[in-house]
């Protein structure tokens, strides 16, 4: 079933796609209800089916045909509408049945639901026949597994919800931080501009700096000062600032006629890409090609005198609060120079404009005297901010002069203790209105963005039920440790713990008194001289500690204190219980200077701990061989298959039928390895070529199953069908070969084979991971003339551009959409879609999974030309595909 929930008197859910992870929730459902006797599948109400129900088909068919659909949809209509009842039970005709919803919530919301369904052995009667295939449990055992499905769920949930809120919170870090990096270079940029007010430059020199200084900071294309002429009738454009100089306007506007200004009214506009724009103004940026402007403005005695214009030529622009705020205040420091040159330097003029433009800068500003330490001037702001006498208290810490970090131009945080606040300032030395060299202050209180950050970093870097770090810090800091001790010449320990049997803590007392173990014990390990900062939880009952360089020498004694802190009984619950630990220790840098790899290797340390009786410390030795003996006889059999030419390997043959065709005729076949090991048996394809791919063993059983694919090929199309086709599966490491080309063509010209009846087949995620690098191998491929086919389409990423862009000439949609055709709309309308797209731009439809009348006739409705699956054959061995289809 893969059906979408719909249902009315739902709860909205509030968790994305990435909560729910349908590859580990498989895994954990397939071996819930493999251990537990049990059947089960996964819903959601965004997603629908999360998992596919457990169990084979016709363990699904007995299942269905005793309880059916209406149930599920009751069941799950009983959970979502409720908001107490987390399990509820569905009453079913055969009393030996029971069937359950248990709904895993997160944040008082359901994020999944799981169905489950137990065949009870102890209540059914002789006469009630069961097949021998059904699982059986008690009454008992079915609903301990109810409990423990519903405590491993949500453990999950709460796992990986922490991930998420990590993930969100270190985001949310990082653009605070480049919030206050722009908030700082803003106030550099208008701390530049007020040191203007005390320039003996000309005003045509000083508007040329300041409004270089605005375009630079904002990025405008153009900045200009125009000043209405005596006549009141023509203006003339007496600075600007242009980014690009083809962008200069300065030289066309000397004596125009105001009449084309239509901003030169005395009044303010802020004009933005998207404004609606009176005709006036429409022609006005058509003219001069603006996509968008701000006018302000400049009085004196009450009167526009001049206009500060900000145009932006090259590209569409939404002016931002912000950038408008911070042009007014350009302007207003503009209008105090123009009326202190006006006013010719008077003293009294000069500081009621300065004192005028210092109250409305939004930031506190204070003026000392640098020889007499006397205070000069403060401004509200300011008071604001050192209110009741504070500042007398702290003038002499945050003017001092001796200090390095109060130098001339510099930006220093300071923290007052006594306010518990945090202030950005900013120190330089400019000249007074009276000629005296004085310090000048710039203070923003930032005490809300520094908490704010803060709180951002604890959530971003420790775990919340400890308190210690979490594992993205432990990488973090872990490799600064390997880096110092690199450089420094020292050593420093990585010793990773796991608790003993926690497990026995949590069923016996309850998982309350597990979180208070595991808080007591985080706290014994920071009261470890040298470790309060370097202890880290990595989930669930492990640990890390970290013994840096500078405690390096006492290693010794640090694992003895640790040894003695899990000798003693833990007091839980009124009793005591001992919960020992287990230790794996790693060096660095002489083990490794790779932050992966020492946790890797610390991990192989704790595992020989583990085996060695639990309760114990290993360092890591490189001679242990931490891989399984299973894995071993796997890799000393197949490179001795491989060695022997890979005589152990035989290559079968899946059916391939082309329902466009009267009569449903077999238009070739899959050729799919199969190792039967003379000394293991038949080994699963599941479980061999991965390791056949990570041993770089790939290549000669995918070039032996190349050939003999060709060779067989070629016979069936000498016997009488030579339209008959084959197709191979290439892997990741076979298509990355330099030579995998020339492979292929000497395999054609080997077998004497038709190209254009070997298809290719690879994978759709292996396709999109590199783009650019697949196209080019996948055309060089079919220049041989060989097809190539889109393996596994629907279960990747892909896009349809990527099916656009891609060399390829068939698309192979994966089972998982044809399982329940005909019953679910979207499965219905995903192959639906993909054959018109493929119709579209000539490619053809393979789907794979086909096992019903019911799945073939609707496929061929829709006009798919190939199926393949167990409905025309199982994969067999050549003889038998011969036999039936030769």
């Amino acid at each position: 079933m893969k059906q979408k929930l719909d249902m009315q008197g739902s709860n909205e859910l509030m968790f994305g796609a990435e909560l729910l992870d349908g590859r580990v929730l498989q895994g954990l459902q397939d071996r819930f209800c493999a251990c537990n006797n049990l059947y089960c599948v996964c819903l959601s109400q965004m997603q629908g089916v999360v998992t596919k129900a457990y169990g084979s088909k016709e363990e699904l068919n007995y299942i269905h045909e005793k309880v059916g659909m209406a149930r599920h949809i009751v069941l799950l209509n009983r959970l979502i509408t409720s908001e107490m009842e987390d399990v509820v039970e569905e009453p079913l005709e055969e009393d030996y049945l029971k069937m359950n919803g248990v709904a895993i919530r997160v944040g008082g919301k359901i994020a999944a639901i799981w169905i489950v369904i137990g065949v009870l052995s102890d209540i059914a009667a002789p006469e009630q026949e069961i097949p021998e295939n059904i699982q059986k449990t008690t009454t008992k055992q079915y609903y301990n597994s109810l409990d423990f499905l519903t405590y491993i769920s949500k453990q999950y949930f709460a796992t990986k919800l922490d991930e998420l809120l990590a993930q969100e919170a270190f985001a949310k870090n990082r653009e605070s931080q480049e919030q206050i990096k722009t908030e700082l270079q803003r106030t550099e940029v208008m701390t530049s501009i007020v040191k203007m007010l005390e320039s003996e430059n000309g005003f045509s020199k000083i508007a040329d700096e300041i409004l270089t200084d605005v375009c630079n900071y904002l990025k405008i294309s153009n900045a200009a000062l125009l000043r209405i002429n005596r006549d009141g009738e023509t203006a003339d454009m007496i600075s600007e600032c242009c980014l690009e100089e083809e962008d200069a306007l300065i030289a066309k506007c000397q004596g125009i006629s105001t009449s084309e200004f239509p901003f030169t009214n005395g009044k303010p506009y802020m004009i933005s890409a998207d404004s609606i724009l009176p005709p006036a103004f429409a022609q006005f940026f058509e003219k001069w090609n603006i996509q968008a402007a701000i006018s302000l403005p400049v009085e004196i005695n009450g009167e526009a005198a001049m206009y500060l214009c900000f145009f932006e030529l090259r590209k569409r622009r939404i002016w931002d609060v912000s950038d408008i705020k911070f042009l007014n205040e350009v302007k207003q420091i503009v209008q105090s120079i123009l009326i202190k040159r006006i006013t010719k330097n008077s003293l009294a003029s000069s500081y009621a404009s300065l004192e005028a433009i210092l109250e409305n800068v939004g930031c506190g500003i204070c003026v000392r005297d640098m020889l007499s330490e006397k205070i000069l001037y403060t401004n509200q702001q300011f008071h604001r901010l050192f209110a009741d006498g504070r500042f007398e208290k702290q003038q002499d810490e945050i003017f001092r002069s001796g200090n390095k970090r109060y130098g001339n131009g510099n930006f220093v945080e300071y923290y007052s203790k006594e306010d518990n606040r945090y202030f950005d300032i900013y120190h330089t030395q400019i000249n007074w209105v009276d000629g005296r060299r004085v310090m000048l202050l710039t203070v923003y209180d930032v005490t809300d963005k520094k908490l704010y950050q803060q709180k951002i970093e604890r959530q971003a870097n420790n775990d919340f039920l400890t308190g210690l770090y979490n594992r993205m810090r432990c990488e973090h800091d872990v490799e600064i440790y390997i880096q110092r001790a690199r450089e420094q010449g020292g050593k420093g320990a990585l010793c990773y713990i796991d608790l003993d049997d926690f497990k026995h803590i949590n069923d016996g007392l309850g998982h309350q008194y597990g979180d208070i173990l595991l808080q007591t014990i985080s706290r014994s390990l920071q009261g470890v001289t040298g470790l309060d900062s370097t202890c880290y939880r990595m989930g669930g009952d492990e640990f890390i500690i970290i013994v840096n360089q500078e405690e390096y020498q006492r290693l010794d004694e640090i694992l003895t204190e640790i040894r003695n802190i899990f000798s003693k009984p833990w007091f839980l619950k009124g009793g005591d219980y001992y919960c020992t630990m287990s230790m794996g220790v790693v060096c660095f840098p002489d083990d490794g200077d790779n932050v992966q790899e020492l946790i890797k290797k610390a991990d192989i340390a704790l595992y020989e701990a583990k085996k060695g009786g639990k309760n114990r410390i290993e360092f890591y030795d490189e001679n242990v061989e931490a891989t399984s003996f299973k894995r071993l006889d796997l890799e000393k059999n197949m490179r001795y298959a491989t060695t022997n030419s890979c005589q152990e390997f035989e290559v079968y043959y899946q059916p391939i039928v082309d329902i466009s065709r009267p009569g449903d005729p077999c238009s070739g076949a899959e050729a799919l390895i199969r190792w039967n090991s003379e000394a293991m048996g038949m080994i699963s394809p599941s479980e061999f070529i991965p390791l056949a791919e990570y041993l770089g063993l790939i290549n000669p059983i995918g070039s032996f199953a190349l050939k003999e694919a060709c060779h067989r090929c070629k016979y069936w199309n000498d016997m009488g069908h030579p339209e008959y086709h084959v197709n191979v599966n290439l892997s990741v490491v076979q298509l990355l070969q330099n030579d995998m080309k020339e492979k292929v063509r000497e395999v054609l010209e080997e077998t004497k084979m038709d190209p254009a009846n070997l298809t290719l087949e690879v994978t759709e995620s292996l396709a999109i991971n590199d783009m650019k690098r697949m196209k080019r191998i996948l055309s060089d491929i079919k220049s041989l003339g060989v097809k190539v086919a889109l393996d596994d389409f629907g279960t990747g990423y892909s896009s349809l551009n990527h099916i656009r862009e891609l060399p390829i000439d068939i698309i192979k949609i994966d089972r998982c959409f044809i399982i329940d055709i005909g019953k679910d709309e979207y499965a219905e309308a995903f192959v639906k879609m993909v054959s018109e797209l493929a119709e579209t731009i000539g490619v053809r439809i393979c789907v794979e999974g086909v096992e019903e009348t019911e799945q073939v006739e609707k496929l061929r409705s829709m006009k798919v030309q190939y199926i393949q699956g167990y409905y025309y054959g199982k994969p067999m061995c050549a003889e038998d595909f011969e036999k039936k289809y030769l």
